[in-house]
């Protein structure tokens, strides 16, 4: 019980210091944080060879794109 304790006593301790950072910072630290939950080996090996296959397929003119307004033309005509 005691060792649960000491991490709660940090837990609030890390939580004070962070929240006495400039807001640049609290947000710099929020993004790591976050990132860090998302670590998986093999999810991002899964990714690393997603984006591998299709900017693959881009360079080779394989894939159909769309500019930017025509993506948000048909999101609109979507919300209609």
């Amino acid at each position: 019980m005691a060792k649960l304790e000491e991490e709660i006593d940090l837990l609030e301790e890390l939580e004070s210091a962070a929240l006495q950072l400039p807001r640049d910072d609290r947000a710099r630290l929020t993004e790591r944080l976050l990132a860090s939950l998302d670590e998986d080996p093999v999810v991002e090996q899964a990714w690393a060879k997603e984006i591998a296959k299709r900017v693959r397929a881009y360079r080779a003119g394989e894939t159909k794109t769309y500019s930017a307004e025509e993506v948000f033309q048909a999101g609109e005509e979507l919300l209609r």
